[in-house]
């Protein structure tokens, strides 16, 4: 009888992907970055419990191609400064992914917010476009041009916060208590440089970060980087207070009546 493939695997084949798994080497990406101060009412508001503010109401765009062997990856994520406990790092909305291998480990291992959508960078000789995209709307784009070599950063650390959590199966909260992880990036960059343009977020109502508008840019550059991450659950996270961010995770068109912050414009 031939191998069922859904059938359960040895032990020695389990240990085997592991190991393969552990052995992971350097994985190349190229990505503009794109950093803006927002509206601090804003950004303050899209935060469950027990994340908090940081000083500044820094909002992060990533739009990469990732270098995968024989498999290319567009990834991307909008992010805003948080801190936790003390702990400086950055809160993702949301993630896309070009590929459906590219969610499932981050979303059921970290609770990353990642979603199918389109991720798109383009140099055509000193110009630079990046795109995130999905149900065919740009929702972020980042243009401009290359304006100058910037100094190769040090290897450096960065947190993010990722909540982790499974709905109910009766459709009401969670079948367990959810719980906040901090996620470690180490990266290591080999190119850097400045890159001289704007930001332009368009509506979306499944991706409002046209609610976290560009007060000030801070900067965009482009760069090539590698970078691994370790996780650790940090906190076990009260049910009734995050209940109310949870439709952040899923394309829910509802949020189209959702009003913005008072005071924002």
């Amino acid at each position: 009888m031939a191998r069922t493939r859904y059938g359960a695997r040895t032990e020695a084949e389990i240990a085997a992907a592991r190991a393969t798994g552990s052995r992971l080497p350097d994985i190349w990406s190229t990505g503009v970055v794109a950093l803006w101060e927002s509206d601090p009412d804003a950004v303050a508001a899209v935060l469950p419990p027990p994340l908090k503010p940081s000083g500044r109401p820094l909002v992060r765009a990533t739009v990469s191609t990732v270098s995968l062997p024989g498999y290319p990856l567009g990834a991307g994520s909008v992010a805003v400064a948080a801190e936790h406990d003390g702990v400086p790092g950055w809160y993702p909305l949301v993630m896309p992914m070009t590929h459906e291998r590219a969610l499932t480990g981050g979303r059921e291992v970290f609770g990353e917010p990642k979603k199918l959508g389109e991720v798109t960078v383009e140099r055509d000789g000193l110009t630079v476009r990046a795109v995130l995209a999905r149900h065919g709307i740009a929702f972020v784009e980042v243009r401009g041009a290359v304006s100058g070599g910037l100094p190769v950063p040090e290897p450096a650390e960065r947190t993010d916060f990722y909540f982790k959590f499974l709905p109910a199966v009766d459709g009401s909260g969670f079948d367990v208590d959810p719980v906040l992880v901090h996620c470690v990036r180490r990266e290591k960059h080999r190119t850097l440089e400045r890159v001289t343009g704007d930001v332009v977020l368009r509506e979306s109502m499944y991706d409002p970060v046209a609610d976290l508008p560009v007060r000030t840019l801070v900067g965009i550059t482009l760069g090539e980087k590698t970078s691994d991450q370790r996780g650790r659950v940090v906190a076990r996270v009260d049910p009734e207070a995050l209940l109310p961010y949870v439709h952040q995770r899923y394309d829910d068109p509802q949020q189209i009546l959702d009003g913005p912050p008072e005071g924002s414009v």
